[in-house]
């Protein structure tokens, strides 16, 4: 039988994956308003930076996990910062 220790470990790691995909999608606001998206924000203006910096098909780019999305975006999220209301909700 699993105990409490166990079940804190696990639901941590899914914390850590859901405030990864977060973050991704915070950055995603950031590219829109860096690149001038007039409707597109969050995941979707990843998605359309990624298809149009390395002309991907779009169904190529969403396929890939946020794993893969956050390494190929490495360089460009070097140094940025997460806007502080972003953070705040992060950690709650």
């Amino acid at each position: 039988m699993r105990d409490k220790q166990h079940y804190l470990t696990r639901r941590q790691i899914y914390k850590v994956d859901t405030d990864l995909e977060f973050s991704l999608d915070v950055f995603g606001d950031f590219l829109a308003e860096r690149e001038g998206y007039k409707s597109l924000d969050g995941m979707d203006a990843v998605y359309f930076y990624l298809v149009h910096k390395f002309h991907w098909l779009p169904s190529v780019v969403k396929s890939m996990t946020v794993g893969d999305l956050r390494f190929v975006l490495s360089e460009e999220m070097h140094g940025w910062v997460m806007p502080k209301d972003a953070a705040e909700v992060c950690a709650n």
